[in-house]
């Protein structure tokens, strides 16, 4: 025996055999096409779940709302609205207290269109629109990268049935600045439209915070599309109170917050509150769902790839026995049949991989056009092959080694 590496033979006694390697290679082709994409996607929805929300102590932050009460007038609902705030201030360990409309990753908020020129005909973005006559760059721990919070004068209040009015200054996120004045690197004093037409109202902007998700928490960069505006409305029941905390305290504040805000109360009310691990569970439910579900699909693609190359590794084995114990008697050690072994699973698991990493590629170009996912990075398609390399060298081992064990007196008997 020349060389532990007879690629030439192993070639040969292939092809007059094709049936086995063929659908093993494709067995692996297709596995890894499917693994490579299941995993990204996985990769994609985990990554958008632990998005940072733009909320700086989401630990320390919750949000109440609160409903079934009388709401009066105008003035009336502005006078409870400042005694609900007052009272949730006054629980010990409240650091800051906003009233809004909605919470990031919430999946209840409003949006509205925005566009950079009123003759547009069509919106340039879709922005999640947070209200409240109250600072939530404090509340929230929003970090301005450029301009200022509100100043007083920037604040209205508006009675919803009534007036039509919107402010005329807003701060943004950063991601909508940019969709808004691609290019630019300077926002602030930009003037901006909600709406576009005649009717679209004009907004300047006063400062762009670093980032803000919507209420939606869309994957895309949409999901950070955000804007803020300085006002109270009344007769909208949409409404809630952002809270921050001190550190270690917010368990303790919700219960207290809400006892506090029943016992204030003249009539019955309903108090509830929820976290941001409440609203992130929920919003995230589905996509971690399938997350499992495609991971579990991988283990399942993995698991029968494997079994397929022991099988056919097994059966080769079954069916050469004899001539393994003609060539351990003719000298050939137990390394030579190992690698006799080895090389031929490489072959096979190669053919399958470069076959595999092409319909990868193939099945990540119809996921981007269908479904708006971005292109597979290349890290994905040199790390999936050598998986499924290691994976068909410990699948073969134990049929080749069985081979290699088998002794030429027991192989042979019966051999004339």
């Amino acid at each position: 025996m020349k060389t532990l590496f007879e690629v030439r033979p192993i070639l040969s006694a292939m092809l007059r055999n094709k049936t086995g390697p063929l659908l093993v290679a494709i067995q692996v082709a297709l596995s890894l096409a499917m693994l490579v994409n299941a995993l990204y996607v996985v990769n994609l929805r985990l990554d958008a779940a632990n998005r940072p929300s733009g909320i700086a102590e989401e630990l320390n932050s919750f949000r109440v709302n609160i409903s079934n009460q009388k709401m009066g007038g105008h003035e009336d609902q502005i006078a409870m609205q400042k005694r609900e705030a007052a009272t949730i201030r006054a629980v010990p360990g409240v650091v800051s207290v906003a009233r809004v409309n909605s919470f990031p990753v919430s999946r209840s908020g409003s949006n509205s269109g925005m566009a950079a020129d009123r003759r547009q005909t069509n919106s340039t973005a879709t922005a999640g629109m947070f209200f409240s006559p109250d600072s939530l760059i404090q509340t929230w721990g929003l970090r301005l990268v450029e301009g200022s919070d509100f100043k007083p004068e920037d604040f209205m209040e508006i009675d919803v049935n009534a007036s039509r009015d919107f402010p005329k200054t807003a701060i943004i996120s950063k991601a909508l600045a940019e969709k808004l004045f691609p290019g630019e690197s300077q926002f602030v004093g930009k003037e901006f439209f909600q709406g576009t037409g005649e009717g679209a109202q004009s907004l300047r902007i006063v400062g762009v915070v670093e980032r803000l998700q919507t209420s939606g928490a869309q994957s895309d960069e949409s999901g950070e599309y955000s804007l803020l505006s300085p006002v109270r409305l009344t007769n909208d029941p949409y409404f809630g109170y952002a809270v921050r905390t001190e550190p270690g305290q917010r368990d303790r504040v919700i219960k207290e917050v809400e006892e506090a805000l029943r016992k204030a109360s003249t009539t019955p009310v309903n108090v509830k509150s929820l976290t941001m691990e409440d609203m992130r569970i929920d919003r995230y439910r589905s996509e971690k769902g399938l997350a499992w579900m495609l991971l579990t699909v991988s283990l399942l693609l993995i698991v029968v790839t494997a079994s397929g190359i022991v099988g056919m590794s097994s059966l080769w084995v079954a069916q050469r026995q004899k001539q393994i114990g003609i060539r351990r008697a003719l000298g050939a050690s137990r390394i030579h049949i190992l690698v006799y072994f080895f090389t031929e699973n490489c072959l096979i698991t190669s053919s399958g991989i470069v076959v595999g990493t092409a319909l990868a590629l193939g099945l990540n170009q119809v996921l981007v056009s269908q479904f708006e996912l971005s292109k597979l990075p290349l890290s994905y398609l040199f790390i999936a092959p050598f998986i499924f390399w290691i994976l068909g060298i410990f699948a073969v081992y134990a049929p080749a080694w069985r081979a290699a064990s088998i002794s030429p007196a027991t192989a042979t008997r019966g051999v004339v």
